[in-house]
């Protein structure tokens, strides 16, 4: 086979690993099993069935995990926007940073006392499984999205201990070791990666959106790209000046999330499509450099599921009740966030990092690692509806809508606001007059429904889950909102 043919080959096989990945979607609706860990089994069980097929090299893997972690991070900012994250920061920060630390805390003591692994090695693998991925979470909910602040904390959570995570693994790595002068220069670094890349995040994302707004471009599809390139930019910005890049995309992201820019639905649109590719191509490539043989031995497999088991009963629960309990929640809602730690590549990405340092036995503590991945996305992944729906978490099915209706503007409109009808709001039930004479000169222009467009009227009545479209001055959009609000 010549070099073009070779060429050609891998590409039909990852083109063909794509689309039944895409596919596989609808699988997981029915077994539960979400497809990150199909792909990360899948490519684990090719690697080692298959001698053609490489293992990637360890740089290899860092840095396309880095470029896949970016863009989902970046996405997930977007996601959450500044409204949600206000709504939530206390509980994100203290669940996403003390809450992480707690976790990797009680991980060190299970694997040093239950397993005699040494105080440094366990606080490495400790820090490696601690972060969460909430995209594992929802992709096993399917459809269903839960709906209050549970999500968004988790969500959060994630965004926040990724960044966190990834910057003391790298200071731990530095230091060498565990001393005084060693926790003095850990806790040094991670603090200064923290401000620096909430700094350059804060900063880079308003700048971005001076940028959307005013800077016109010649063609639609250059918009998505120069999002992207500038996310990347403040990626290398951040880090060049040793700070956290992660976070830095991660907080951009939050800052132009709910922010009004041309073309802003594409670009949403696009980056998760991205994130989502790149979610698939993390699991896909770390699968590569799972050793099936080397998770066989009794002392990787056995202490990966018992700490696999005591973070998710006992470690998580207790750390993370301890960062929420100053938080007011649902009971309902603080018992998911317990329970819906699950892990994603993130903690493979750390366990990689861990082994290309040449830590004393890097191939069981990296084991070690996926083994509780698995365990977390297996298990615990799951059991996720079952237990959303035990705890009665008020959740709606979100359906697909392929075809949308959209008017071009050269400028941007002024005083058109988009409101959606939240259960027990004061427009639930108001018709469209009603909710006129309450508010002041106003016009409902468009309403739409799970069934379709409804026709505006004066006696039309408003539901809970209808979009709504309404042309007012600017000035009445604070009043709107608390009509269109949950109370």
């Amino acid at each position: 086979m010549n070099q073009s043919s070779h060429y050609a080959l891998i590409v039909l096989l990852c083109s063909a690993v794509g689309l039944v990945a895409v596919l596989a979607n609808r699988l997981t609706e029915r077994v539960k099993i979400p497809v990150p860990l199909l792909v990360l089994v899948g490519a684990a069980v090719a690697v080692h069935a298959l001698p053609a097929v490489p293992t990637p090299s360890e740089p290899t893997v860092e840095r396309v995990i880095t470029i896949a972690l970016v863009l989902v991070l970046f996405d997930g900012g977007m996601h959450i926007g500044p409204s949600r994250f206000r709504a939530a920061v206390a509980p994100i920060l203290s669940v996403g940073v003390a809450g992480t630390a707690l976790t990797a805390a009680g991980a060190a003591l299970v694997l040093h006392c239950l397993f005699g692994i040494g105080w440094f090695p366990a606080v490495l693998v400790a820090t490696a499984v601690a972060p969460t991925d909430p995209a594992v979470v929802f992709s096993v909910l399917g459809k269903r999205e839960i709906r209050g602040r549970s999500s968004t904390i988790l969500e959060g959570e994630s965004g926040a201990n990724d960044p966190v995570g990834i910057s003391l693994m790298s200071s731990l790595i530095a230091a060498g070791g565990l001393s005084a002068a060693g926790f003095a220069s850990v806790g040094t670094q991670f603090v200064l990666q923290m401000a620096i890349g909430f700094a350059v995040g804060v900063v880079g994302g308003r700048a971005l959106l001076v940028f959307m707004r005013r800077v016109t471009l010649p063609s639609e599809a250059l918009y998505s790209l120069r999002t992207l390139a500038t996310c990347l930019m403040l990626y290398g910005i951040a880090t060049l000046a040793h700070g956290s890049g992660f976070l830095a995309v991660f907080v951009a992201g939050i800052v132009i999330g709910d922010a009004r820019a041309p073309y802003k639905p594409e670009i949403k649109r696009f980056h998760a499509g991205l994130a989502g590719l790149a979610e698939i191509v993390a699991f896909a490539i770390l699968g590569l450099t799972v050793d099936l043989d080397v998770l066989a031995h009794p002392d990787v497999w056995i202490p990966g599921v018992i700490l696999g088991v005591t973070l998710t009963l006992v470690i998580r629960p207790l750390a993370v009740s301890a960062c929420l309990a100053p938080v007011r929640l649902r009971r309902n809602e603080r018992i998911f966030i317990l329970v819906a730690g699950l892990k994603g590549a993130v903690p493979i990405l750390l366990g990689e990092f861990l082994r290309a340092a040449h830590v004393a036995d890097a191939e069981r503590l990296y084991g070690i690692v996926v083994v509780v991945v698995i365990f977390s996305v297996l298990v615990q992944g799951s059991s996720v509806t079952g237990v959303a729906r035990l705890l009665h978490l008020p959740m709606r099915t979100v359906e697909t809508q392929p075809w949308e209706i959209g008017v071009r503007l050269a400028d941007e409109p002024e005083g058109v606001h988009r409101f959606s009808v939240a259960a027990g709001s004061a427009a639930e039930g108001c018709t469209v007059e009603g909710l006129g004479d309450r508010v002041g000169d106003i016009w409902v222009s468009i309403v739409v429904r799970t069934t379709g467009l409804v026709p505006v009227r004066g006696d039309t009545a408003l539901e809970a889950g209808d979009e709504v479209v309404v042309l007012a001055d600017p000035e009445l959009h604070d009043l709107l909102a608390a009509q269109f609000g949950r109370p």
